[in-house]
């Protein structure tokens, strides 16, 4: 009995695996970029907090920030769409500009901005 359940649990792992493994294959470049870019920018949001919630917010959401950049430029790289292609560039320079807004104010209060290379 034992032995039936293990089979039926390994088997069903084995398949939900090289189902995963299909339908990402079945991604194009583009939409692969992309899941690449976000899961780098969810790792890189995993810092260390303070305990200040001013500091916390802005060291968070510099790599939030850049995960966009990231993901606006796959879009400007491999999307069709001149809407979503005008958006992404709109995107680009707007996180740019907050990235360098709260890296200004993290050094004024002396505190390092997080460091992401790791991720």
């Amino acid at each position: 009995m034992t032995y039936r359940i293990t089979a039926v649990a390994t088997l069903a792992a084995a398949t939900i695996t090289a189902a995963a493994t299909f339908a990402f294959a079945q991604l194009s470049d583009g939409s692969k970029a992309l899941q690449a870019a976000n899961s780098n920018m969810h790792s890189a949001m995993a810092i260390e907090m303070t305990g200040d919630v001013d500091v916390d917010f802005m060291r968070s959401m510099i790599p939030h920030h850049e995960g966009a950049v990231d993901m606006a430029r796959i879009a400007l790289q491999y999307g069709k769409d001149p809407e979503v292609r005008k958006l992404a560039e709109a995107v680009v320079a707007a996180q740019e500009s907050e990235i360098s807004f709260m890296n200004e104010w993290l050094k004024k209060k002396g505190v390092a901005a997080p460091d992401h290379s790791q991720h």
